[in-house]
């Protein structure tokens, strides 16, 4: 299995390269060269499995021959052995046709987890396999920080930096990020939004002599690896309501895109979906995009749903990948477009194209503390703000409604407890295991929304660029 750049100027590699190197040289994002897929009697055959095994089956196609095996079975085991509930994604029935999928009982109550326990036991294999190291460096709009820390905390072979937008996530999430006593790892507060710190780390991929010092690598969702590992609950919940014998649709609240482009990958390997909602709050570039074929960047907005608040979806370049017909130079030229005017336009082919598959709607702070109001009249559940987006926006889907609509839970309501209260009046319980958080302390580095500067506190920090700062010249500059 070889993967390709989105842009068509970086050499074909395989998972493993990909998965260390995040971001292709050329910018672009890696997708497999060919798609795997998976008969509808192997589909079935994951019925009644546990979700490690099912979840080894399913990414295995995508590694070729570069991890054995049962070194994958093991990493999987190890994975989501940790899960506090038996299914690790449980699905629940709140409707005649609709249905919550849990991903939120991860050891930081975010989808993020599923992935990112994963990804930090095949990386750190990977690197200890070779004697490398490497730096990690993650942009998050709250969850997957979180996740990073709380899954690479501790591993020998990794030093990991989060940025973080400063006041624009919840305290909850904050905390996860700045509480880890281990030495290799590093919070970073930004004076910006999530997008100046989406910005500051592609760019400093893009700085290549940086990028090779310091060895870095990314978990952010334009890892293929996350991708792929979000893809099996997709599977295994399909599978759970009759699938393959009857399509699903899902329901997904959306940012960055990577969740539900996973939803499209477990699509391309054969899993019937009817349809994949995109859910966003007011910061609707994508539902924008949808309706009028333009992919316009405005201003971000705060709202009660932090990890949603993004303008820039990166991972929305892989489905123009191929919506384009698997062209690059269509991609080279709308990513062009964007950094200079900050907008693309999708032709009318394309278009089209995505919406055979995508369909997308918002809902705005009101819609959204209406949800977690009725939700929890209704049925006495608490669902986060991001969760209540989605039903919000499933309320409002006019298509046919005999698919039964999966609505992915994304995070538990306890990580945004004020917004919940504000809504309903009652705040959701912390789990037991997490009481203490609140006064552990903190560790934290305040910096501006620039490039060097983070770059500077990233080589004091990196042990894979104090190895190597001996043996090189000074670091030239990153380019304004």
């Amino acid at each position: 299995m070889r993967y390709i750049s989105t842009r068509g100027e970086a050499p074909p590699l395989d998972f493993v390269e990909v998965m260390l190197a995040g971001l292709a040289r050329d910018g672009g994002l890696y997708v497999p060269e060919t798609w795997p897929r998976l008969e509808p009697r192997t589909i079935a055959g994951f019925a009644g499995r546990p979700y490690a095994e099912v979840a080894a089956d399913i990414i295995r196609p995508f590694l070729g021959t570069t991890i054995p095996d049962h070194d994958l079975a093991r990493m999987a085991q190890e994975a989501y052995g940790g899960f506090r509930h038996p299914a690790t994604v449980p699905l629940s029935q709140l409707g005649v046709s609709t249905f919550m999928l849990e991903l939120f009982h991860g050891p930081t109550l975010a989808f993020k987890d599923l992935a990112m326990q994963l990804l930090a036991r095949l990386m750190d294999h990977v690197l200890a396999q070779r004697g490398e190291r490497a730096t990690i460096v993650v942009a998050t709009s709250g969850d997957t920080g979180g996740a990073a820390v709380e899954a690479f905390r501790g591993r020998a072979q990794v030093d990991l930096v989060v940025l973080y937008p400063t006041g624009r996530i919840s305290d909850v999430q904050r905390r996860m990020m700045t509480t880890a006593p281990d030495d290799n790892v590093h919070a970073l507060a930004i004076d910006g939004t999530f997008d100046d710190c989406q910005a500051i780390v592609k760019g400093m991929f893009n700085h290549h002599a940086f990028r090779d010092r310091v060895r870095l690598s990314g978990v952010n969702s334009i890892n293929w690896a996350r991708i792929v590992a979000q893809a099996v609950y997709y599977v295994t919940s399909a599978v759970a309501l009759g699938a393959p014998h009857r399509k699903v649709a899902f329901t997904v609240p959306t940012g960055n895109f990577g969740d539900v482009y996973a939803g499209y990958v477990a699509l391309r390997m054969g899993l019937p979906i009817d349809r994949l909602m995109i859910a966003t709050n007011v910061n609707d570039i994508l539902v924008r995009t949808l309706a009028t074929g333009a992919y316009e960047v405005r201003e971000v907005m705060p709202t009660t749903s932090p990890s949603m608040d993004i303008q820039v979806a990166s991972n929305f370049e892989r489905l123009l990948f191929e919506a384009n017909g698997r062209d690059p130079r269509t991609v080279r030229s709308a990513m062009g477009s964007l950094a200079q005017s900050r907008r693309f336009a999708l032709s009318a082919r394309a278009l089209a194209e995505i919406r055979t598959t995508f369909a997308a709607d918002h809902a705005d702070e009101e819609e959204t503390a209406a949800t977690i109001r009725t939700v929890l009249r209704e049925t006495g559940r608490f669902v986060d703000p991001h969760t209540a987006v989605a039903l919000a926006v499933t309320e409002k889907d006019v298509h046919d409604s005999s698919p039964p609509m999966i609505v992915l839970s994304t995070a538990h309501p306890a990580k945004f407890p004020d917004a919940v209260e504000a809504a309903c009046g009652i705040r959701p319980p912390v789990p037991d295991w997490l009481a203490d958080l609140g006064d552990r302390p903190e560790r934290v580095t305040s910096l501006p929304a620039d490039q060097i500067a983070v770059e500077k506190t990233i080589l004091a920090a990196s042990r894979a660029a104090n190895v190597v700062v001996q043996k090189f010249s000074p670091l030239p500059a990153a380019s304004p």
